[in-house]
C-alpha cells in the first residue's frame, strides 16, 4: 500500500512534451509524420490512404512503416524511451484505481486537462507503448481500453468481458454489479464493473448494468425514458410528474415538454391510462379501457351480481378514479342492471 501512496504523489505528466520527445527519437521525418498523423497526436487521425497520398507512397507502405516504427518504440520502451518510466508509473497507478482495466476516455480524464479527441489520442498512443499495459483497440465490441498486463492480457480482457455479458444474459434483467460479479464467481465487484465499462454491448443506469438493447439501462427515446421512470417509481404517475422526473434525471437529452410526454404515453402500448392523466405500466396487469369497461370486466370475473361497494372496491384496484365516477357509470350505463338493492349485474347476463 505504501508504494501506491508514493505513486499518487507523482507530479502531473506533461503529455504534450512527452509525445514530442518520443516522436523526436524517430530519425526520419517521413516516419514521424506517419505516426503523428495515424495516431492523431497533433490533429485529427488520418487514414492510410490520406497519408499515402500526402507522402506519395502506397497505402500498404504506410501500414508497413507504421508497424515497424511502433515496434521500435515499444522495444525502446523497455529501456530508454523518453519519460516512459514516469508514464508507466502514473498510468498503472491510475488504471489500478479504476479497477485494473479502464477505458481510455476515463484514463484521459484522470491524466489530461480534458477529454477531447486529441487528449484521448495522446493517452491512447502512450498506453500502447507502456510495457506493463495490455491495450484493447476500438472496435464494434470494445471501447479503446488498457489494463494491467500482470492482471490481464489483451485476450484475457476480451474473454472476461465476454463472461460479464454472458452472466448478465443469464440473469435476464438489469442487475447490480455485485450480483453480476457473484454470478461470474468473481471476488472483486470493482474489477467486474471496470470490465463491463469497456464493452459496447453493455450499459448502466441507476447503478444497474444490462445489455445496450435493454431500455432500462439504455433508453434511446422519450418512450423508453418514460418506461424507466415508471418502472423505477413502481406505481402509477401523472404525466406532469413523469415529465418532471425525466427533467430531473441523469438521462441524456432530458429537456422534453410535458405535451411531448403526454403524446408518447398515448401512443405506446406499454402504458395504460388508469386515471385522469395518470398512467401505469401494462406489465403491472393493467388493461386499456374506460371505467365502464373495467366494471364489465369486474362483473365478468365475479360471474355473479355484486354489491355496488364491492364493485367500487374492485374497480379502484384497476383504476385511479373517484368513487362517484364509478357509481355514475354503474347507474347510467345500459350495460349494467340493478338486480337487487344496491346490487348490480351485467344487463346481457341478466337477460340470459
Amino acid at each position: 500500500m505504501k508504494e501506491v501512496a508514493e505513486i499518487k504523489t507523482l507530479p502531473k505528466l506533461d503529455i504534450e512534451k512527452t509525445i514530442t520527445d518520443i516522436l523526436n527519437t524517430i530519425d526520419r521525418d517521413r516516419e514521424r509524420e506517419i505516426i503523428s498523423r495515424r495516431y492523431g497526436l497533433f490533429d485529427r487521425k488520418e487514414t492510410l490512404e490520406q497519408i499515402g497520398e500526402l507522402l506519395g507512397i502506397t497505402r500498404e507502405r504506410v501500414r508497413q512503416l507504421e508497424k515497424a516504427v511502433v515496434a521500435r518504440l515499444k522495444a525502446m520502451a523497455e529501456e530508454d524511451l523518453p519519460h516512459i518510466q514516469e508514464v508507466e508509473a502514473v498510468f498503472t497507478a491510475e488504471i489500478q484505481d479504476l479497477g485494473h482495466v479502464a477505458r481510455i476516455i476515463d484514463l484521459t480524464g484522470k491524466l489530461a486537462d480534458g477529454t477531447s479527441k486529441l487528449d484521448q489520442a495522446r493517452i491512447s498512443f502512450l498506453a500502447q507503448l507502456v510495457p506493463s499495459l495490455a491495450y484493447v483497440d476500438e472496435s464494434d465490441h470494445f471501447f479503446m481500453s488498457a489494463g494491467l498486463a500482470e492482471t490481464h492480457s489483451e485476450k484475457a480482457i476480451r474473454d472476461q468481458v465476454g463472461h460479464v455479458i454472458e452472466s448478465i444474459k443469464k440473469i435476464g434483467a438489469p442487475a447490480k454489479i455485485e450480483e453480476i460479479a457473484g454470478a461470474m464467481g468473481h471476488p472483486d465487484s470493482e474489477k467486474t464493473k471496470a470490465l463491463a465499462s469497456i464493452s459496447k454491448h453493455l450499459a448502466s443506469l441507476n447503478g444497474r448494468y444490462g445489455l445496450t438493447k435493454w431500455p432500462m439501462v439504455n433508453p434511446k427515446n422519450i418512450r423508453d425514458k418514460i418506461y424507466v421512470i415508471l418502472h423505477e417509481n413502481g406505481k402509477q404517475m401523472h404525466f406532469n410528474d413523469i415529465a418532471a422526473a425525466i427533467r430531473d434525471s441523469g438521462f441524456k437529452r432530458k429537456e422534453v415538454t410535458t405535451q411531448a410526454i403526454h403524446n408518447e404515453l398515448i401512443k405506446d402500448s406499454r402504458f395504460v391510462l388508469v386515471g385522469r392523466g395518470i398512467y401505469a405500466l401494462k406489465e403491472w396487469g393493467y388493461k386499456k379501457g374506460t371505467v365502464a369497461d373495467v366494471i364489465t370486466e369486474v362483473l365478468k370475473e365475479a360471474k355473479e351480481p355484486l354489491h355496488r361497494d364491492e364493485i367500487v372496491k374492485r374497480v379502484l384496484k384497476k383504476r385511479f378514479v373517484k368513487e362517484t365516477t364509478i357509481l355514475l357509470n354503474l347507474q347510467g350505463k345500459a350495460e349494467f342492471k340493478r338486480v337487487a338493492k344496491a346490487t348490480y349485474a351485467l344487463a346481457d347476463a341478466e337477460e340470459k
